[in-house]
């Protein structure tokens, strides 16, 4: 359940409304449904008591909302399509008001690490070479310089690795196809072929495959990153001035005797325990 106090919402990239279908009423009174498919535009479950409109958009291009529009933009694994991510995160800081979030997450570079690197050793094998069949993934050393580029302040990410195990290589190609998360880069080859795909499969086995509950299984691995971004606003905390700290950091390890002496923090006495 996703609840705060928030006006006016967008959720880029709501796909059949996996995000959308847990906003609460008392959370969100407008949510604004976005995704270039059309169709899944129009099977996006609406959540009951929020007016809902939804937009065809192109994730490229401008977004339909004025600047200083939003209070929360939801993201939920659509952003690593996004060529020009750095774009796209400040087109969202500029639709957001003061004091608004994006909460997104993405897959991030170690995704479907397994896939690739027994794709890679397939082509050398068979072709003495390699090529490029699975899409570009942002690493998470560059998302924070990335938000903070657009403008976003009171960074939060996070990171999590989900493991899925297929029967072998094939079935989780079947599963990718499935998702719409295939290769979708310009100068992919169009074609595995099926004598690369059989070694894909036994390089893969070889590799990663393993026993689970009395079955052979091959892990998949996607490395999902989860962020969430502020756009400034005078009500936010703010840092210190530089040099006005007066606990030195070398003096954390007798924290608690520079808070006796400091007076800043009253230590509770011994005697005063069990008392009212």
């Amino acid at each position: 359940m996703l609840c705060s106090m928030w006006q006016v919402a967008a959720n880029l990239g709501c796909g059949r409304g996996y995000v959308s279908r847990h906003i609460e009423p008392d959370c969100v009174e407008r949510l604004a449904l976005c995704d270039s498919s059309p169709s899944w535009l129009e099977q996006a479950a609406a959540p009951e008591g929020v007016l809902v409109e939804r937009h065809v958009i192109d994730e490229e291009g401008l977004l339909p909302f004025p600047p200083a529009s939003l209070d929360l933009v939801l993201s939920s694994l659509t952003l690593h399509w996004v060529n020009d991510l750095p774009g796209m995160l400040a087109r969202i800081h500029d639709c957001l008001r003061n004091d608004g979030a994006l909460l997104a997450s993405l897959f991030g570079g170690d995704s479907l690490y397994e896939l690739r690197s027994s794709l890679q050793l397939a082509n050398l094998e068979r072709r003495g070479g390699v090529a490029a069949h699975i899409s570009p993934f942002t690493e998470i050393r560059d998302v924070g310089a990335l938000l903070t580029r657009a403008g976003f302040t009171m960074l939060t990410i996070d990171t999590d690795e989900v493991v899925i195990n297929y029967p072998s290589a094939l079935e989780l190609l079947w599963d990718l196809k499935g998702m719409g998360e295939s290769n979708a880069a310009r100068n992919r080859t169009l074609h595995l072929g099926r004598e690369r795909l059989v070694a894909t499969a036994a390089i893969y086995d070889a590799l990663y495959g393993r026993e689970v509950e009395g079955r052979r299984a091959v892990p998949a691995t996607f490395h999902v990153i989860y962020l969430v971004g502020w756009k400034p606003d005078a009500s936010q905390p703010h840092p210190l001035p530089r040099g006005s700290g007066q606990v030195s950091l070398k003096d954390l390890y007798r924290l608690d005797q520079v808070i006796r002496d400091s007076k800043k923090v009253p230590l509770e006495s011994p005697d005063e325990h069990g008392k009212d």
